[in-house]
């Protein structure tokens, strides 16, 4: 298979990095073949099934960090990994400018558009210290912030609410969809910066404390829907989800405190991951000449580096579509 000079055909660790590529069914590889083999004797090219648009970031021993775009409608970068176990082949032709095509196993491709997604988020109100030095966060206040942010959750059904008094974790399951089932697109990125508006108003409001929030996005690893776990007991809560995503959360605060002392740059409302960021849909004026500027973090258990934007709140929201 693939034996013509003209096609390229690539080793599991020699696939080309940061290069437009498409992931693609094994089911379709003959006819595939088929198709280019046409074009290269003079014949027309023919689309052949469907195609994910993706770009290989690094190889690692027994799996390929990849960039996956699953949606066209707005700029969204997901991070994914794909085992070696699930990789069947790669081939493209640069002489007919033909992409590299990922053709990957048909249960491991089917599960990435079925999977659940999730956003995460911490909002951490500013100046506790101080205010329980001052004797400020009474118990009755703090019963009163309990019931606001219930308040909340119950206007925000799809998003899961984690409560430690002065500070909240927030996370929301979203699904890509999938032409051959019931699932349908449910990213919406933009109701998280709505409700760390609420939040911060609440904190505000009952504690007098002024909050930021970080938010980054990413596959979920942990297969359940449900946005939480309550064991029977009710004292076991499971957020159905790896540590990883919370690690980035606490990367990337520690990266903007440190940045903060040294002056990097000045306090901010938000600390957004630029996969997160970039996957709101801004008006075109705020994505053409928009100034907010991003720095630098290492992940915690990854150790890989990824950057965050540090934003007002108010210049987000008024540049959402």
């Amino acid at each position: 298979m693939f034996e013509h000079p003209d096609f390229d055909v690539y080793r599991f660790d020699a696939i080309p990095l940061d290069r437009d590529c498409f992931l693609m069914d094994v089911t379709y590889i003959e006819d595939y073949e088929k198709s280019l083999l046409s074009v290269f004797s003079g014949g027309d090219y023919k689309p052949i099934g469907y195609i994910s648009y993706a770009a290989v970031r690094r190889i690692n021993d027994t799996s390929l960090e990849v960039s996956w775009y699953p949606v066209l409608d707005r700029f969204h970068e997901v991070v994914i990994t794909l085992p070696q176990t699930e990789f069947v082949t790669c081939v493209g032709s640069w002489r007919w400018d033909e992409k590299p095509h990922i053709f990957v196993k048909s249960t491991w491709l089917e599960d990435l558009y079925l999977r659940r997604h999730s956003i995460f988020g911490l909002v951490d109100a500013i100046g506790v210290k101080e205010a329980i030095q001052k004797g400020t966060l009474t118990r009755e206040r703090l019963l009163v912030l309990r019931e606001e942010i219930d308040k909340l959750g119950k206007a925000y059904p799809q998003i899961s609410f984690i409560s430690f008094a002065d500070s909240v974790l927030i996370k929301s399951n979203w699904s890509v969809g999938h032409v051959k089932s019931n699932v349908r697109y449910t990213y919406q990125p933009e109701i998280f910066i709505t409700t760390v508006k609420e939040l911060r108003s609440i904190f505000w409001r009952i504690l007098g404390l002024s909050a930021y929030a970080v938010l980054t996005q990413g596959t979920n690893e942990y297969y359940e829907d449900s946005l939480l776990h309550i064991s029977e007991s009710k004292n076991h809560v499971c957020l159905n989800s790896l540590g990883l995503p919370f690690a980035d959360l606490m990367a990337i605060d520690e990266a903007a405190r440190l940045h903060i002392r040294e002056k990097v740059h000045e306090p901010s409302d938000l600390y957004i991951d630029e996969h997160f960021y970039h996957s709101l849909k801004f008006t075109f004026m705020h994505q053409k000449f928009g100034a907010i500027k991003k720095y630098s973090y290492t992940g915690k258990i990854m150790g890989a580096r990824g950057y965050y934007y540090a934003a007002q709140l108010p210049e987000i929201l008024g540049n959402l579509e």
